[in-house]
């Protein structure tokens, strides 16, 4: 994609959500740390149903691991894979009261170290708690970044890399959310809403469906910002059709 597209592609996106955060509820970098390590393989909504009683209850670490492992599994029981999240969240608060004074640090090394944590939850927790200009890509921002010709790439560290690259400077610190908010409510996995994508026209996406063939859509009323394609870009025969 030529670097006149992404500045668009994020100028887009900045006028359509001037302010992008999480979805996910938190009150301090610990709550964060701990709603993240609650969101792997569930949904933010799930999540904050679940941690808004549990964090009433356990604010910070060493509150937290004064509740028995039983007690914690009481709250968030209604989470997928609860037995080992909460088996890791008492590992986690037992390393922060431990080593870092009941406080989140902020090397990722140090993050990455915790149970359960990786690079993706470490860059969550750079960005969203710290201000870092870090990208977490997590399955959203991978479909985004191949399907739009942004920062095509075949695995999620490739597409962190090449985003950490191509992104102007001036968009990093609110990239992810931008890019995580627009693939879970606009380009979806199994039916992209292209009718309403402010991004139609930059976008190569072989598959993406010519908005002006679905009534009332922005673009087909003339709302589009500039030209779009007759014929979608084709992808280089290197790229995945859909992204996983």
């Amino acid at each position: 994609m030529p670097a006149a597209d992404r500045e668009a592609v994020f100028e887009r996106l900045r006028e359509s959500n001037p302010h992008p955060t999480t979805e996910l509820c938190y009150g301090s970098p610990f709550q964060l740390l701990i709603a993240v390590l609650l969101s792997a393989q569930s949904t933010d909504r799930a999540v904050n149903k679940a941690t808004g009683p549990l964090f009433k209850a356990a604010p910070d670490a060493r509150t937290m691991l004064c509740l028995s492992e039983g007690e914690l599994k009481a709250f968030i029981a209604s989470i997928g894979l609860y037995h080992t999240k909460a088996r890791h969240i008492r590992q986690t608060c037992e390393i922060l009261v431990r080593d870092h004074a009941g406080h989140v640090p902020r090397e990722r090394a140090a993050l990455e170290a915790l149970p359960g944590v990786g690079r993706k939850t470490a860059n969550v927790i750079l960005n969203t708690a710290f201000g870092e200009p870090v990208i977490a890509v997590d399955t959203h921002i991978f479909r985004v970044a191949n399907r739009l010709g942004l920062a095509p790439g075949p695995t999620v560290r490739a597409v962190e890399d090449r985003l950490s690259r191509v992104v102007p400077d001036r968009f990093r610190a609110d990239a992810h959310h931008w890019l995580i908010l627009h693939g879970r409510y606009v380009c979806k996995a199994r039916r992209p809403e292209c009718e309403r994508c402010v991004l139609f026209d930059l976008c190569t996406y072989r598959d993406k469906v010519p908005p002006w063939t679905v009534t009332g859509s922005p673009q087909a009323s003339g709302a589009a910002r500039g030209p779009s394609r007759s014929l979608p870009r084709r992808r280089s025969p290197g790229r995945s059709r859909e992204p996983a």
